[in-house]
């Protein structure tokens, strides 16, 4: 069992890394565009939006750096994971909020920017499935036992198909919602 939560940490942790990495790396190369979406959620205050614009592509980032590297390395895998969670889970409590409110049609601000992505009760699951699969890594049978470079490996290519798979499921849920989905016309 405890090698089934050790590959399930790793996992999480490169796939969620990745995710983070990808995201935070959008956000630097659009972040004329971040303020905006940040704003766009009315959870914050209006002087809190561009300092949190500012920052959240640096925490992205790092948080996925570290994760990675924890992963690969056996390092300091526990010190990223569960914040990695939370940021996860404090996306999909905003998320939530806002269609709860009724505003589902702004975009979610993933990071995919050639594919707008209106907030859904799909991007919430999502979010907190990959909460789930990194806080796993934050369990505390971390450090028993060093990790093979077998199972490294292994959760290297598992990672990077949960990150593949998470694309795939962005995709087909940016395309469920435009236009050409519904049949409806595009001026």
């Amino acid at each position: 069992m405890t090698s089934i939560l050790v590959e399930t940490g790793l996992t999480g942790a490169i796939g969620t890394g990745i995710v983070f990495v990808e995201a935070g790396l959008a956000k630097l190369r659009h972040r004329d565009l971040v303020p905006g979406v940040v704003a766009n959620y009315r959870l914050l205050p209006e002087f809190l939006v561009a300092p949190v614009a500012t920052l959240l592509p640096l925490v992205e980032l790092g948080l996925g750096l570290g994760l990675i590297a924890g992963a690969v390395t056996g390092g300091a895998l526990r010190l990223f994971a569960l914040p990695a969670a939370a940021l996860l889970l404090l996306f999909a409590g905003a998320m939530a909020i806002n269609i709860r409110r009724g505003r589902q049609a702004i975009d979610c601000g993933c990071g995919r920017s050639h594919l707008r992505q209106p907030l859904s009760w799909g991007l919430v699951a999502r979010n907190g499935v990959l909460a789930l699969l990194v806080a796993t890594a934050a369990l505390p049978h971390w450090g028993a036992d060093p990790v093979a470079p077998v199972d490294i490996a292994l959760a290297l290519v598992a990672g990077a198909a949960l990150y593949g798979m998470m694309l795939l499921f962005n995709a087909l849920t940016a395309l469920a919602a435009s236009p050409l989905a519904s049949g409806r016309r595009v001026p």
